[in-house]
């Protein structure tokens, strides 16, 4: 065997171990970022989903605010009519007196 070729196998055998520990340990990256990447689609579809869900939430309580004031609403136009029927039933009293004097 010449030099070179002594070189050549002795630089092999140093390197090709290296290089398949590695290639193993790349395998095993690979592997673990597939499983986070699919974990992180899983937390994806469930953040989609809680969207909804939130939405849909907002939603009902947007229709409760707009019962709840038009209660509130309601009941003001209530208070302001027994006031009127009150001035109307006072005024009547007072023509009836100044009509009866």
């Amino acid at each position: 065997m010449d030099i070179g070729e002594k070189v050549r196998k002795v630089i092999q055998e140093l390197v090709l171990p290296e290089l398949e520990i590695i290639k193993a340990e790349n395998k095993e990256i690979k592997n673990i970022l597939g499983f986070t990447n699919k974990r992180l689609d899983d937390i994806n579809i469930h953040l989609i989903d809680q969207s909804r869900r939130i939405d849909e939430t907002n939603k009902r309580i947007d229709k409760l605010y707009e019962v709840i004031v038009r209660r509130d609403e309601h009941e003001k136009l209530e208070r302001k009519i027994v006031r009127i029927e009150q001035d109307i039933a006072q005024m009547k009293e007072e023509i009836q007196s100044k009509m009866a004097a």
